[in-house]
């Protein structure tokens, strides 16, 4: 097949956002064979040009029209929009693969991070559900831990950056950190509470069980990916004052015994994987280094001291945008190469 009859016809919807946006420098910096982009957005976008790598791009507002030809669409999109609009657009035949969170916990349809369960890729199923930003980043470390060693429970504790939030998350960090530099009040209206020089350990709304809907979606989204929907896993996620990339701290309990070593030597050779553990000379994983970089770091790396040599304690960082989002996004994509 030579390369002009493989290269790809790709929609990106959503293309203005943050997570849109890492989704056109994805698609160039991983080669992927575009043959031709479309970057749809809202109505009040539609007409602006936009300087991409691939050229001059003119926004046009979404119709089902302008993505049925493709053969790949990705959307940047709320839920609300990919309920209304991704089955439309996978029955007219394109892969679409949705970003946000509406079809994650569908039986039905695909929840898949590439280096984890690229077997749940089926060609026949053209909707396919990108997972969480926090889901995403663990799962590259919990997978070769739990292929090699067995998971037994998983507790997990995360430092999210504000661009989680989108670029507004971003903007007003920046804006009222300035604000309380010049001695002036932090006033809030993209996080419930004012974030520069705080945490916030609220993320999205709390359900009836006391933890948040962010919390949850780590629990069940990590049981799908993984197959194991009984797996025990408890997170608390919070907010912090970094621009970009979200940091977990992870403790596991393992079905079989497990070293820091073993546990090493497996996530040195796992995909997706950066080992970033070396704390006596100042290297572990931090979102400064993780910001920009396709790899999850993993470090810190060491035995628990609760489950003793079946347990194990690590800290990983990820960029949220790319992992966590856009990267993943355009990996699948790759799977119908």
């Amino acid at each position: 097949m030579s390369a002009a009859s493989s290269s790809k016809k790709v929609a990106i919807v959503g293309a203005t956002g943050a997570v849109g946006r890492e989704m056109i420098d994805v698609l160039h910096r991983r080669s992927f064979p575009v043959a031709e982009l479309r970057l749809l957005a809202s109505g009040r976008s539609a007409g602006k040009v936009v300087e991409t790598p691939y050229g001059a791009i003119t926004l046009q507002e979404y119709s089902l029209d302008l993505v049925k030809d493709c053969d790949v669409v990705l959307l940047a999109v709320s839920g609300d929009f990919a309920k209304a609009h991704a089955p439309a657009i996978a029955a007219a035949g394109p892969l679409v693969i949705d970003n946000s969170s509406a079809f994650r916990y569908d039986p039905e349809i695909p929840l898949i991070v590439p280096e984890i369960n690229a077997s749940a890729y089926d060609p026949a199923k053209r909707l396919i559900a990108n997972p969480n930003c926090t889901t995403a980043i663990a799962v590259v470390a919990l997978g070769p831990l739990h292929k090699a060693f067995g998971l037994k429970r998983v507790i997990v504790s995360t430092y999210q950056a504000t661009s989680g939030a989108g670029a507004e998350g971003m903007a007003e960090l920046e804006e009222q950190t300035r604000n309380v530099l010049n001695g002036q009040p932090a006033a809030n209206s993209v996080f419930r509470h004012p974030i520069p020089f705080n945490l916030i350990p609220q993320i999205d709304a709390f359900q009836d069980n006391g933890y948040t809907k962010e919390e949850m979606k780590v629990t069940w989204e990590t049981r799908k990916i993984l197959d194991l929907p009984d797996l025990p896993l408890s997170c608390t996620a919070v907010r912090i004052p970094t621009y970009r990339a979200h940091s977990e701290a992870i403790t596991v309990e393992t079905i079989q015994p497990v070293t820091p070593d073993a546990a090493r030597r497996v996530l040195s050779d796992a995909p997706g994987v950066k080992l970033t553990d070396d704390p006596a000379n100042g290297v572990y994983p931090m979102p400064l280094n993780a910001s920009g970089q396709f790899d999850v770091e993993v470090g810190r790396i060491r035995t628990n001291l609760v489950f003793g040599d079946h347990g194990l304690d690590l800290f990983v960082c990820g960029d949220q945008l790319l992992k966590g989002a856009a990267l993943n996004a355009v990996q699948i994509a790759e799977l119908a190469l």
